[in-house]
């Protein structure tokens, strides 16, 4: 059996501690893998002032996968590791695709959540467009643009609709705010409407992203798959996580599905350092990232056990590790 490369980015705080029981649990479940440890994230950037060279994130590029942790530490200014670590990655690895699922029983919100959303990864708010002029006067001006091409909304929302068709529900929501931002939620609504006549079978209908906001809170189960951009994205994303159970069950893939780099899977949760080092944290975000990593190289059958086993522990008093154990014990 050949195993896979996964490279390993533990990242701060909590994360290599999330990390490595992921890792546990994918072992568990006899799929083999080799792994390789990069030291990255706010610690590293405090003691050498690097955040990812070019030569690592060379070698980052050539691994069926990496599986990351959180990264970020309080003494690190807002933005270092975002740009230098994260959306580098996005960015020079293609990793177009953001997906993040939400699954779960009934809580005390709603009555169970089954709905998947795919954010565009590499473009909008979040390509870097923009500047100041007169800085730090009285007169101080900031741009921020948003970058959309037809070719990145259109394999985002292809990639959507393929996803939908695979699915039993078989729907597709475009959430966008194409009331007032003209000019881009224009490109994704007709990206959007030319790519659905290739998926008759797909069900379609659009939100903005307002109205989406409330619906995710009164009724999320009336979503199956949603599109969107990178800014609403990482919104909605929060909130879907919030309303399916918490934060500790947010994970998410950030996709390359042409594979011309390796795809970076992680919790959407944050370093935590003031729990760092307990042995309490929550490692289910990190686990189904592990199983979305597993289902990208083609172990299917692993991620699903892995899914269902997550599914089968609801017990999640216990420490860090005892975690880890429930679930592997049910593997």
């Amino acid at each position: 059996m050949t195993a896979h490369r996964i490279a390993v980015v533990g990242g701060d705080g909590i994360g290599p501690e999330v990390v490595a029981v992921a890792l546990d649990v994918v072992r568990a479940t006899g799929v083999a893998i080799e792994t390789v440890e990069f030291d990255l994230g706010g610690a590293r950037y405090l003691r050498t002032g690097e955040v990812l060279p070019d030569d690592e994130l060379e070698e980052l590029r050539g691994f069926d996968a990496i599986l990351g942790g959180a990264v970020g530490t309080p003494d690190v200014p807002p933005g270092v590791l975002e740009r230098g670590l994260l959306l580098k990655m996005r960015f020079a690895l293609d990793l177009y695709i953001n997906l993040r699922p939400f699954l779960a029983g009934p809580n005390r919100h709603n009555d169970g959540v089954d709905f998947l959303v795919v954010r565009e990864n590499t473009e909008g708010t979040y390509a870097g467009e923009g500047g100041f002029l007169r800085k730090d006067t009285a007169h101080e001006i900031a741009t921020q643009g948003s970058v959309n091409t037809r070719m990145g909304v259109e394999r985002c929302i292809r990639y959507a609709f393929e996803l939908a068709q695979s699915r039993d529900r078989r729907h597709l929501t475009l959430v966008h705010k194409t009331n007032v931002l003209t000019f881009a939620g224009d490109l994704w609504q007709r990206a959007f409407d030319a790519v659905a006549l290739e998926f008759p079978d797909v069900g379609t209908a659009y939100h903005h992203v307002d109205a989406a906001c409330i619906y995710l809170v009164e009724d999320p189960s009336r979503y199956d798959v949603i599109v969107t951009d990178n800014l609403f994205g990482d919104i909605i994303t929060d909130l879907g996580g919030a309303v399916s159970g918490g934060i500790g069950r947010a994970a998410s893939a950030n996709l390359n599905p042409a594979r011309t780099g390796a795809s970076f899977f992680e919790p959407v949760h944050g370093s935590a350092p003031d729990i760092a080092g307990k042995g309490i944290a929550d490692p289910r975000a990190a686990i189904i990232s592990a199983a979305m990593m597993l289902e990208f190289l083609g172990e299917s059958d692993a991620a699903a056990r892995v899914r269902k086993a997550v599914n089968a522990t609801t017990d999640t008093t216990g420490s860090t590790s005892q975690i880890g154990d429930a679930i592997r014990s049910v593997l």
